[in-house]
């Protein structure tokens, strides 16, 4: 994804401009061209030769500096972003690019850009909740620029507060996300992922070896083509994806309630989670005592959600099960499509090397009614992709 491009980093004067070296790096390991232009400000915080040590590229500051190859230096950088984001942001910064102000490097390759700009405000709490800043981030919106909401916290003044910067992390998801294709828009999804839990007493419970990567996987994909992206998440040790959605749910009933209440207005469903098919029939209100003698569990059968999704199915609606199998998995996949009225079911075997729960790549077959598309190892995010793909093909 950043194979080739070149990604311009603005930093403004803020304490939280030493953070933008581990972004930069980060582009670097990806393979992106990395060029950082920093205000005169910022150099107070950062020096400019840490930048250019990760980069490889001069770091620019100064709008007539001479001490480079000939060209309109923000003009040349203009032509050649394919984002620019400027983190931290300041408020100082922020009035300037909303009003058209270009007194400096940065402002000037700002105004000069046609690529998706991308803004990381971070400042004092009073500040950044300041009308005329307010007004500022919704105007550089209203021109089509994403502001990025700042965290929550410790601010290095000693306030706490509204007005930290991301982590670079969910900078450069967000910078990804710019680069993506955006066929997605408007477009309501809902993943389901993880494993469900069931209880046996307040100790013990029944659930699966799910992880939940490739449900959270599905739904990063979606978010980041435009996706407006419901994640309702059985157990699992991920961070859910920025900008999703997310509904924590335990058992199999939480997550029927869950998805029934939220299915009639989604565009596409994708059922991802490992849930459980049954569950005790009794769950004890308190622990249950070792015994010396065996000990029977009852079960029974938890709610069909899929089945149910699929006999409700609005006109228009894209279904897509899962279908995880240890022998006869085409068989077995067809007969979970059939039965269950759906669109798509992505098979996967559980003995395959490089298949199934916790890893992080899959090997999947796509089942629909006429059609058959085997896929070969691929990481969970590419399976993601190459799923919606076929699902926005055949929807």
């Amino acid at each position: 994804m950043l194979r080739g491009k070149h990604i311009v980093l603005g930093v403004t004067g803020s304490i939280a401009a030493y953070k933008i070296a581990s972004l930069a790096s980060m582009l670097k390991k990806k393979s992106a061209d990395v060029t950082v232009i920093m205000t005169q400000n910022a150099t107070n915080f950062i020096n400019p030769i840490t930048f250019e040590s990760l980069t490889g590229n001069k770091c620019l500051v100064d709008t007539f500096d001479r001490n480079f190859q000939y060209s309109v230096e923000h003009v040349a950088l203009a032509k050649l972003a394919d984002v620019v984001m400027v983190a931290p942001a300041s408020a100082n910064v922020l009035a300037k690019a909303a009003h058209g102000l270009a007194d400096d490097m940065l402002t000037t390759t700002l105004l000069a850009c046609e690529c998706p700009k991308i803004f990381a405000p971070a400042m004092n709490t009073r500040m950044y909740r300041n009308p005329i800043v307010q007004d500022n981030i919704k105007t550089l919106q209203n021109y089509g620029m994403e502001v990025i909401t700042p965290a929550t916290g410790y601010l290095a003044c000693g306030d706490t507060g509204e007005g930290k910067m991301p982590e670079p992390e969910l900078l450069l998801e967000y910078i990804i996300k710019a680069l993506r294709p955006n066929d997605m828009q408007g477009v309501k999804v809902l993943v389901t992922a993880g494993a469900t839990r069931e209880k046996i007493d307040p100790v013990r419970y029944i659930t699966n070896h799910s992880t939940g990567k490739m449900g959270y996987a599905i739904a990063r994909a979606a978010m980041m083509r435009g996706a407006q992206v419901t994640l309702v998440s059985g157990q699992s040790e991920l961070t859910p994806p920025p900008g999703v959605h997310t509904v924590q749910i335990v058992s199999a009933a939480d997550m029927a309630d869950a998805v029934k209440a939220r299915a009639e207005e989604q565009d596409i469903i994708i059922k991802a989670a490992a849930v459980a098919d049954y569950r005790p029939k009794h769950s004890a209100d308190e622990k249950v005592k070792k015994k010396d003698n065996e000990l029977t569990l009852e079960l029974e059968r938890t709610e069909d959600i899929l089945g149910f999704l699929g006999e409700h199915k609005r006109d228009g609606q894209f279904l897509c099960g899962f279908s995880m199998e240890t022998e006869n998995m085409i068989e077995n996949s067809r007969k979970k499509l059939e039965k269950k009225h759906l669109d798509l079911i992505v098979a996967n075997n559980l003995k395959q090397a490089g298949a199934g729960f916790g890893t992080d790549t899959n090997i999947v077959t796509l089942l629909s009614e006429n059609e058959m598309v085997e896929l070969p190892l691929m990481s969970k995010d590419e399976v993601a992709d190459a799923l919606l793909d076929y699902i926005l093909q055949h929807s």
